[in-house]
């Protein structure tokens, strides 16, 4: 099978960035947290392996409430209640989606656990030193790494900070982690660590774990687990990323792409919308026309989608079918205008899949297209000049096929709701 000779903590923490995206940017809790763990770990005492496996806890544990923008943002504000019940409710989601994922699952318990109070009264019945070491390391550093954001990351203001912590000791946090942490903030570097942007964005590439074959099944199953994040963001999208991921790898075999290049469409398939995660759900749910402002948000989440996935080694491909899906061949598409032969085969492809899910399937909009209909707004943008004749052409042949994937897949939906209920 093929492989992506690919460094595992560069590949956590770019697509942790996507956990961080908001509407105004990337704000960097996953990875400010994972810094202060950092310095806690060595505070007291753990060992390489150890710290490894902490930091990329660290850089997932908000995985959980990742398609849920509102309480993403509920989760950074520094007066919000520590016995919530989304608190726990996104950390027992992120340890689910961690736990089958074999080379992220080691972050599952930690992940799990990171809200626990050191005295008890958590819905695991954990307390003390029962919770995971990592776990009450993150707990410590998430709420840091909060209040900082409270007193604008000013190293004059860690005493404000300080007191805010103390607070908590010893109801929520670990009384002697949070002595830990104090000892850190008496470095002048601590502070200056975490208002030096540069810094934290550069922070993973000190953390050496080497560069680990991922075969395509691995990089498959992480592509898979970020589609799950993208499509609960909506009830209306539910699997579109991963019909899309079939649709488009379709119509790449028909082409005549490698077995490799099919593999590398399905995981830029997954991924073509991991931007809208800095999309509030009030825009992606919109049952109306979105408004100018509305606009303008929704259409940055291709331009994320290649900041982040350029950054992956060996996924250069991947990042440009996955990031140029708005693209047209006038020029006309967003966000970089890339016109005719500059857009890649892929890239095309992978546009006429999205259009052609998107019609399929129901919006709060309108209800699903039939092909025929679907067909009929593709040719209009074939004469249009928006998108590939060629491929168009193609996926009109390949329709009963193409139709039978968005249909299974929302039967799929249906019978694991079924199931949930």
């Amino acid at each position: 099978m093929s492989s992506f000779n690919i460094n595992p903590i560069n590949l956590m923490h770019t697509l942790t960035m996507a956990l961080d995206l908001a509407v105004d940017g990337v704000s960097m809790h996953q990875q400010r947290t994972a810094v202060i763990c950092r310095y806690l770990a060595e505070e007291i005492g753990i060992g390489a392996a150890e710290q490894q496996s902490l930091l990329g806890a660290a850089l997932m544990h908000d995985i959980g409430a990742a398609p849920y923008y509102e309480e993403r943002r509920l989760l950074l504000d520094p007066s919000r209640g520590c016995d919530e019940e989304f608190v726990f409710r996104h950390a027992e989601e992120g340890y689910r989606l961690l736990l089958n994922l074999g080379c992220l699952s080691h972050a599952a318990e930690a992940v799990r656990y990171h809200h626990d109070h050191w005295t008890g009264g958590n819905p695991s019945g954990l307390s003390g030193t029962n919770i995971p070491l990592a776990s009450r390391i993150i707990h410590v550093a998430d709420r840091a790494e909060i209040l900082l954001r409270k007193h604008c990351l000013d190293p004059d203001r860690c005493g404000p900070v300080c007191a805010d912590l103390l607070k908590e000791t010893p109801v929520s946090l670990e009384p002697s982690l949070v002595d830990a942490l104090m000892a850190c903030s008496k470095r002048e570097c601590f502070w200056l660590d975490m208002t030096n942007n540069t810094y934290i964005a550069g922070f993973h590439n000190k953390m050496d774990w080497g560069h680990t074959p991922f075969t395509a099944r691995d990089l498959l199953d992480v592509a898979g687990l970020y589609s799950i994040i993208i499509d609960r963001t909506s009830r209306f999208t539910a699997t579109h990323s991963r019909s899309v991921s079939r649709v488009a790898a379709l119509l790449a075999d028909a082409y005549g792409f490698s077995k490799h290049e099919v593999y590398q469409v399905r995981v830029a398939g997954l991924l073509h919308d991991l931007g809208k995660l800095s999309v509030p759900n009030s825009i992606l749910e919109k049952p109306g026309k979105l408004e100018a402002d509305e606009t303008r948000v929704m259409r940055q989440h291709t331009y994320y989608t290649y900041r982040i996935l350029e950054q992956i080694e060996q996924m250069e491909n991947v990042a440009c079918w996955a990031a140029y899906h708005h693209e047209t061949l006038d020029g006309s598409g967003y966000p970089f205008h890339i016109r005719g032969d500059q857009l890649p085969l892929g890239s095309r492809i992978m546009a006429v899949a999205d259009i052609f899910v998107a019609l399929s399937e129901n919006r709060p909009y309108r209800k699903a297209m039939d092909a025929d209909e679907a067909e009929k707004i593709l040719r209009g943008m074939v004469r249009a000049d928006k998108i590939s004749g060629r491929v168009t052409g193609m996926i009109m042949d390949l329709r009963d096929k193409a139709t039978d994937i968005v249909r299974d897949s929302d039967i799929q939906m249906l019978e694991a709701f079924g199931a949930a209920s």
